[in-house]
């Protein structure tokens, strides 16, 4: 449920010199390809292709695929080759590939971006990475789409979306997706997989009109992301359910939200004020504090990765230093300047060089910088429950069994109790599904990118066949 930092620097576009000097013949026979290598950051594996090719200089060019992230053919800086020794420049990433050519098809490297290494060792391809979503939607459909823009007045931004009506006149049940935490675009595309697309296939087949749009300053939708709270991004959804209330083809008094993750938050802010809603299909949505599920998830992903219990309660101690530093302090500035303080002191405690304590201190800064701290802040004191029970319309909310990030044995269970003046409310533990809902091995986020299923079925069944019996 925490924003989970995937490296968005990797899809920063980037103008750099195409020729890059030529290097040893020989090795030159080596390099061009396509070379696959991971890196690993909080318990998530990106997958990084680079692309080395000749040109008609006899010189190579570099580019970078990231197809956890939907990224391709991003052009990188200089390649540097002496002796064995490999250098990939990518100035405006702040960053540089650094690698030993081990053999014909191996090189062993360090990334280091703004003084953090991570280690990332290189294969080469023998055809071009590609991933296999069996589940992706290919034409012909079975029903029309639609890109359309709608406006939220309270902030005065146009947010843009696709809309997939079913075949025939209506009126019809309609959903409004809403993502989890991130900047995510509107099929909430993440390493690899496009579930919202997938969800809006399955329901405008079954007759369920869906709205899909990208989150604020993402895609084709206006505003900035950094700058909102889940409150806020509640009013993005409900000028969503204003814009469907005015279509002709769709029942206004039967247009609900699925909200996935953070957005199984943001669903209820909205219809606990706004009793027009038809209802809402919470999918491993929150039903405890932001920060007990973090600490919760922190544990979790940890254990399993094989941490140490000391370790984990260790860091959850010092996680829990950090947001009374964020609850007392409002000043954004001055809240990162003693995380900092705080960090590096915890880091010195444990004897760490000089040089590792500010390595440690700028990944830090990094991953959860003061751009963060307003819609951390807000998820961390805020009880979902506040805004469940005083939810009246049909409520389906689902977790997977295996879900590390929002553990489903502790907020199924406060989601039910919120509700439990609800008789159409209704909650439903998956077996075996993660935080994706994909069937998976752990439940670790590190599986999300390998695993080829992209949103169980059996999943996609209960949501449709709920809905539609309303």
């Amino acid at each position: 449920m925490a924003r989970i930092k995937l490296f968005s620097f990797l899809l920063a576009a980037i103008i750099l010199p195409d020729l890059l000097c030529a290097q040893n013949s020989a090795i030159k026979n080596v390099l061009p390809g396509s070379w696959l290598g991971k890196l690993s950051v909080q318990g998530i594996e990106l997958r990084l292709v680079y692309n080395l090719k000749l040109n008609e200089k006899d010189s190579l060019i570099a580019t970078l695929d990231n197809p956890d992230q939907g990224a391709k053919n991003i052009p990188l800086g200089s390649v540097i080759l002496i002796d064995k020794k490999l250098t990939i420049q990518a100035p405006k990433l702040s960053g540089e590939y650094n690698g030993t050519i081990t053999g014909d098809s191996t090189i062993d490297g360090v990334w280091t971006q703004r003084g953090v290494n991570y280690t990332v060792n290189l294969k080469k391809l023998k055809i071009p990475f590609s991933v296999n979503r069996p589940q992706e939607p290919k034409p012909p459909f079975p029903y029309t789409s639609e890109e359309v823009t709608f406006t939220n007045d309270k902030f005065n931004i146009k947010l843009a979306g696709t809309l997939t009506m079913p075949a025939g006149s209506g009126p019809f049940k309609a959903v409004i997706m809403i993502t989890g935490s991130g900047a995510q675009n509107r099929n909430e595309e993440l390493m690899g997989h496009k579930p919202f697309l997938v969800i809006a296939d399955y329901l405008s087949r079954h007759g369920i009109a869906v709205l899909r749009y990208d989150d604020r300053g993402v895609g084709g939708s206006q505003g900035k992301y950094s700058e909102a709270t889940s409150a806020d991004l509640a009013t993005d959804a409900e000028a969503a359910f204003n814009f469907l209330k005015n279509n002709i083809k769709i029942n206004p008094a039967e247009i609900g939200f699925a909200g996935h993750s953070e957005g199984g938050l943001i669903a209820p802010i909205v219809v606990a004020s706004n009793p027009a809603v038809g209802f809402i299909v919470s999918l491993a949505g929150p039903g405890v504090s932001g920060e007990e599920i973090i600490l919760r998830q922190t544990a979790d992903i940890s254990r399993i990765s094989g941490v140490k219990e000391s370790d984990i309660k260790e860091s959850n101690e010092t996680n829990k230093k950090v947001y009374g530093i964020l609850k007392k302090e409002k000043d954004n500035s001055k809240a990162e300047s003693k995380i900092v303080d705080l960090f590096r002191k915890s880091q010195e405690k444990k004897k760490m060089s000089k040089e590792d304590t500010e390595k440690a201190v700028n990944q830090l800064k990094m991953s959860f910088g003061a751009g963060q701290y307003t819609w951390f802040r807000y998820f961390i004191m805020t009880d979902p429950s506040i805004f469940w029970e005083k939810v009246k319309c049909p409520v389906l909310a689902l977790n997977g069994e295996k879900d590390l990030q929002v553990a489903a044995d502790e907020n199924l269970p406060a989601i039910g109790k919120a509700l439990k003046g609800n008789k159409s409310a209704k909650t439903v533990l998956l077996p075996g599904l993660n935080h994706l809902f994909q069937h998976c091995k752990t439940g670790l986020p590190a599986e999300y990118g390998t695993i080829e299923e992209t949103f169980s079925p059996d999943a996609l069944k209960i949501i449709a066949d709920w809905i539609l019996a309303l």
